[in-house]
């Protein structure tokens, strides 16, 4: 009975490894699926570090609600920052609250809300500039919050990710897939 596991796990693997490598490539070739790193071209849109409020939560399925930045503690009237070197993509009113969006020079784009803008679009700026100033009212948070998110692409083809990745504050950690599974097949 061993001896016919090892031969699906030795197919699997074979499998996975034929298949895999052309899968990623293609991914890691697209800038748009390509995931933000942490590195010293961007920081924190707040000074001091704040306290994160709520965490990045995104949906199962794309088109499902789910939390697609981080809320960040800070008080109203607080100077907002560019995290990062780019252009003011966007500085105005979406649905009623203040949101400003800056594109990067590696097309991902961050979006600070709600934040009565300081600057223009179309307007260069260097991280921890100021672009802003923040105002009370993110639905999210119970006290006054800054709401950071980050993407690549627009419209359904958006991919969201965690903007805490472009500070490095992100781990991985894999998980077993049930505690019991320890490489071998139970027996009934």
């Amino acid at each position: 009975m061993r001896f016919w596991w090892a031969l699906v796990r030795a197919a699997v693997l074979l499998t996975v490894l034929a298949t895999a490598p052309p899968f990623l490539a293609e991914l890691s070739a697209s800038p748009a699926h390509a995931a933000p790193r942490g590195s010293a071209d961007f920081g924190w849109p707040l000074t001091p570090t704040p306290a994160v409020v709520k965490g990045f939560d995104p949906p199962g399925e794309r088109w499902l609600p789910g939390h697609r930045g981080v809320d960040l503690a800070a008080p109203a009237g607080a100077v907002v920052r560019a995290a990062g070197r780019g252009v003011i993509n966007f500085a105005g009113t979406v649905g009623g609250k203040p949101v400003v969006s800056i594109r990067h020079s590696d097309g991902l784009l961050t979006t600070y809300e709600p934040v009565t803008a300081s600057i223009r679009s179309g307007q260069p700026v260097n991280r921890g500039a100021p672009i802003g100033t923040l105002v009370a009212g993110h639905a999210g948070c119970s006290t006054p919050c800054l709401h950071w998110g980050a993407r690549r692409g627009a419209g359904a083809s958006a991919v969201y990710f965690d903007p805490l990745a472009l500070l490095g504050q992100i781990q991985v950690r894999l998980k077993p897939i049930a505690p019991e599974d320890h490489g071998e097949p139970q027996e009934d």
